[in-house]
């Protein structure tokens, strides 16, 4: 019986590490789910993105046609942005105690899904998200941006 508990305790605690992601430093997020042709522009350089691949403050995130990308943020705030969409996560800040933070995003073109996560809840007035013609504050909830035009 001894043998077998001490064989099961590394295996929970192995499969608790892999359930949740670890955030590597300046880390906002990472890639969950993707489809089709997603560029993560950083530093004036672009990469393609696919599933697991971090994403950061101040990253632009771009999809091109028939595609789209999921994004879970550290604070476990959704993004799904659309089929040719331009979205700029312009600041990120999470505390992981007090969960209070500070999300900024702009959405230059196409379409983003949101659902807020624990900065939200816990410091609402720092969730902002923005068009070339609105800034939308979030008050703990779920929306869709839907932005036309030509990104600036």
């Amino acid at each position: 019986m001894w043998r077998l508990k001490s064989m099961i305790y590394p295996l929970i605690l192995s499969a608790s590490l892999l359930a949740s992601p670890i955030w590597a430093a300046g880390d906002a997020g990472m890639v969950k789910t993707l489809k089709g042709n997603v560029m993560i522009e950083r530093g004036g350089q672009r990469q393609n993105a696919s599933v697991g691949t971090p994403v950061q403050a101040a990253d632009r995130i771009v999809t091109g046609a028939d595609s789209s990308v999921g994004i879970t943020l550290q604070d476990n705030t959704r993004l799904t942005a659309g089929p040719n969409s331009t979205l700029d996560l312009n600041k990120f800040a999470f505390d992981t105690t007090t969960h209070a933070g500070t999300v900024d995003a702009s959405v230059k073109r196409g379409s983003l899904a949101v659902i807020s996560g624990k900065i939200a809840k816990a410091t609402p007035q720092n969730v902002r998200f923005a068009t070339n013609t609105v800034t939308l504050g979030v008050r703990g909830t779920s929306f869709i941006i839907e932005a036309g035009g030509e990104e600036k």
